[in-house]
């Protein structure tokens, strides 16, 4: 009798971190995450200091008008406008300053969650807005995307149960929690609650969306069947 040697087919080998194509998933995309983020906040720079310069030469109300006009058809496109045009240099400090912390902290998560709260957070704080902010008014700023990240921060950290997402959650919760309950209220003169309202809605929405997706990615994983070093095919 001889004895040999059975070579296994290699492709019968696989690691609970490869996926069923083979191919090994890919972590948090945070560094294109980040740069786009500040192309974000730089472009609304860039605006405003077009803005300026209009209204520095024809005089106002520059490109502010553009914003989100409430219940008019020519005011649906402001939508897209709205996180760009801000009322004054102190106006986008204040928002680039929270865009910049909060969604740095959303980056660290990957491209995708900036991408998709971004998004939603955007369009819906725009759509409250043109529905219920009120016919002769114009609605600026990106502050609708900052409650969005605000909310999405923090319900994020009570979805996950992870101990770093949920004291980062908190953290964000007791610095910005006043500001934004406040940023809430109808009772404020001057103050767009009805974007605020439609990008937390944004925030909670996409941090829901986020753990369905990744409960469903976890059960598909879960199922599939794995093959040990030793077995030949």
């Amino acid at each position: 009798m001889r004895k040999h040697t059975v070579n296994p087919d290699p492709r019968a080998f696989r690691t609970s971190g490869v996926g069923a194509a083979g191919t090994v998933p890919r972590g948090p995309r945070r560094w294109p995450a980040l740069i786009l983020l500040f192309c974000f906040v730089a472009l609304m720079w860039v605006v405003e200091a077009g803005d300026w310069l209009l209204r520095s030469a024809v005089g106002p109300p520059g490109l502010d008008d553009d914003g989100v006009r409430p219940l008019s058809s020519d005011g649906l496109p402001g939508i897209l406008f709205q996180p760009f045009l801000h009322g004054d240099w102190a106006h986008l400090i204040g928002n680039s300053v929270a865009l910049l912390v909060l969604g740095s902290i959303i980056a660290l998560s990957g491209l995708s969650p900036l991408i998709r709260v971004t998004l939603v957070s955007w369009v819906l704080s725009g759509a409250v807005s043109w529905l219920l902010g009120g016919v002769g008014t114009v609605h600026i700023g990106a502050s609708g995307i900052v409650f969005g990240y605000i909310f999405y921060v923090i319900v994020r950290g009570l979805f996950s149960r992870r101990f770093l997402h949920l004291a980062i959650g908190l953290i964000i919760g007791f610095y910005y929690g006043l500001e934004a309950l406040a940023g809430l209220s109808p009772m404020l003169d001057g103050v767009s609650w009805q974007g605020h309202l439609g990008g937390a809605v944004g925030g909670v929405l996409s941090a829901y969306g986020l753990r369905r997706n990744r409960g469903k990615t976890t059960a598909v994983n879960a199922g599939q069947p794995r093959r040990g070093a030793g077995f030949p095919r």
